[in-house]
């Protein structure tokens, strides 16, 4: 199969390449290919007397899947050219609401879906690492992001877009080195977005003298049903970015008002918020928190604007460049695009300005309407952060598996506490918890494990592939130290309960002094992985000589009470020597986590 014709080796890798993409993505390229080759002439060939409907709507559906496959391609490019920068970014997004507002802006912008953003903001919330409060002007700053693609689209410059996927394809599949390959693309996305609306204003071409259809287009000065039409509209294709594209290439044609496309905009505002709704169903109650808030906030933004299309109208044709050197329709197709972008933006700008004085409010109302529920640990548990919806952009969801491998070290923080508790205590309440807690640790493991293997079938950097090398050996460390606690500490303990002996003073050292040594350094561990934090690490490392004297102090203590021994100090001795060997294999699985997190030439 020669496709797009070429010379066979860019054949080969183009296909290999395409064999790589999730099945989802396949069907629509390949539905896109088979959309071109049953032809695409519009514009004069087809008239308001000969309307051709199966053409034309061929037309609409195949610029739709190229514009939608285009946003995907670019947004693939970006996400994997600025990775490491996004890692950055959201490290200091919890500053303050600005700070928050401005990430969440970039990183919509970059992966073109409000829908991760919220994601992410839940997992940040649940994780701690922002309150609710924070989290909204991250979910504000999302809407601005989402104007990205409107400005783009209303440059109109479909003439260069088949040069702009030429080049593109030529860099992304005939180059050797990354950065090219990213760049190049980012210019295809750019271009089949650029072609898809060309296509689309094609295919409605024959509409400007089709008396019914302006008819209806008529009808969308009416505010209320242009908002209706242009929510039911974005909750379908599932992209506002979509609705608003459309839009704008409509006005490119004449086919709408200015006044008409504000509130199309406004609808696919209120749409996008459907997507976030349904997606929240099932999940925790911070998602259904985040999702009420992207309701709330543009919701309210298109009912106090509402009463406002004509100042916004009259704000946008003052600032947005004019024609006048021609009339008519010809000049309304020249102006209202860019007009229909800038309000899109101003809008979207304002209200966000606007409202991130009253995130303290919102949160409050949220917080008030969907509260927490009181859930009963299970034996069994669900990851907390692990998110289908980031597995498309890799350096976003390694984030979330070092909060999930930290997530696994906090449990099995809690374990060797309540070992130490049930051990001096003789508790076998405790001793049983300790169990049904590495149950939990080996259920995260194998979540965690699955979801790296489903994100090692994206195309990733270098980086991103030894990151998840990384989060594999974190996340089998931990799984280890939790078998050690279980197994064979917890073994431990209940055979001094069933032979009643008691707790000598070399147990008591090793659990307060030894003990109380190895939860700082499994502390600072779960610090370093979940904050990817240098410092934690380096303490880790560095508490090696003061584990070794608490170690030589317990032998000490240990050494003397051998001359009082009788047969069942013997007995003890030996379980003593079992529980110190089992502490110093915990610290080595603690090192080992630390030095992956710190890079050698960053070491104390």
């Amino acid at each position: 199969m020669k496709l797009l014709g070429g010379p066979p080796l860019i054949n080969r890798r183009f296909l290999t390449a395409i064999n790589k993409l999730p099945l989802k993505r396949q069907l629509l390229f390949f539905s896109i290919v088979l959309i071109q080759f049953n032809g695409s002439a519009y514009g004069s060939e087809t008239t308001a007397q000969t309307m051709n409907w199966s053409q034309m709507s061929m037309g609409l559906l195949g610029g739709l899947a190229l514009f939608l496959f285009g946003m995907d391609q670019m947004s693939d490019a970006l996400k994997s050219a600025l990775g490491d920068k996004m890692k950055v970014l959201l490290a200091n997004l919890t500053r303050n609401r600005f700070s928050g507002a401005l990430t969440g802006a970039f990183v919509t912008a970059v992966v073109q879906s409000s829908s991760i953003t919220t994601v992410l903001v839940v997992g940040f919330v649940s994780a701690g690492m922002m309150t609710m409060s924070q989290s909204i002007g991250m979910i504000m700053g999302a809407n601005v992001g989402t104007t990205i693609t409107a400005q783009i689209v209303a440059f109109q410059i479909e003439e260069a877009a088949l040069g702009m996927v030429a080049i593109g394809f030529l860099m992304l599949f005939a180059s050797s080195q990354e950065r090219i390959k990213h760049y190049g693309g980012m210019l295809m996305g750019l271009g089949l977005i650029f072609y898809g609306m060309g296509l689309i204003g094609d295919a409605m071409y024959p509409l400007r003298s089709y008396e019914p259809f302006l008819n209806m287009m008529n009808r969308m000065d009416q505010p209320l049903l242009a908002i209706l039409f242009g929510a039911i509209f974005t909750a379908i294709v599932q992209s506002s970015s979509a609705t608003t594209a459309i839009v704008i290439t409509m006005a490119g044609q004449g086919l709408i008002s200015l006044e008409a496309g504000i509130v199309l905009a406004f609808g696919a505002n209120i749409g996008t918020c459907i997507t976030a709704q349904l997606a929240a169903i099932g999940k925790s109650r911070d998602a259904l928190r985040a999702a009420c808030i992207h309701l709330f906030f543009n919701l309210g933004g298109v009912l106090i604007w509402l009463p406002f299309t004509s100042i916004l109208a009259y704000w946008v044709v003052n600032i947005s460049p004019t024609h006048p050197e021609l009339e008519g329709t010809a000049r309304l197709a020249a102006e209202v695009p860019r007009q229909i972008a800038n309000a899109h933006s101003l809008f979207n700008i304002i209200n966000t300005l606007v409202f991130i004085g009253f995130t303290n409010y919102l949160a409050k109302l949220v917080e008030w309407l969907v509260p927490l529920k009181e859930v009963e640990e299970k034996l069994i548990i669900r990851p907390q952060y692990l998110d289908d919806t980031l597995i498309e952009t890799p350096a976003l969801a390694l984030q979330r598996v070092r909060l999930e491998n930290a997530r696994m070290g906090e449990i099995v923080y809690q374990m060797l506490t309540e070992f130490r508790k049930g051990t001096l205590s003789q508790s076998r309440s405790k001793l049983e918890s300790v169990r049904e807690m590495d149950d939990q640790v080996d259920v995260l493991e194998g979540d965690i494990l699955r979801y790296l293997g489903t994100l090692r079938q994206q195309s990733l950097t270098e980086q991103e592939s030894a990151n998840i090398e990384l989060a594999m050996i974190i996340a089998d460390e931990f799984e280890s130290i939790g078998d050690v606690i279980e197994t064979d500490l917890t073994n431990l303990a209940y055979r001094a309960l069933d032979e009643n002996i008691k707790p000598t003073d070399t147990v008591r050292h090793i659990h307060t002094k030894l003990g109380n040594q190895l939860l700082d350094a499994l502390s600072a561990t779960i610090r370093a992985v979940k904050e990817e934090d240098q410092s934690s690490a380096n303490d880790v490392i560095n508490m090696q000589v003061e584990v070794d004297h608490l170690i030589k102090q317990a032998l000490d203590i240990q050494s003397q009470a051998l001359a009082k021994v009788g047969s069942k100090q013997i007995e003890a001795i030996r379980m003593e020597m079992s529980i110190l060997e089992s502490f110093k294999r915990i610290y080595t699985f603690l090192k080992r986590i630390a030095r992956k997190v710190v890079p050698p030439e960053v070491r104390e």
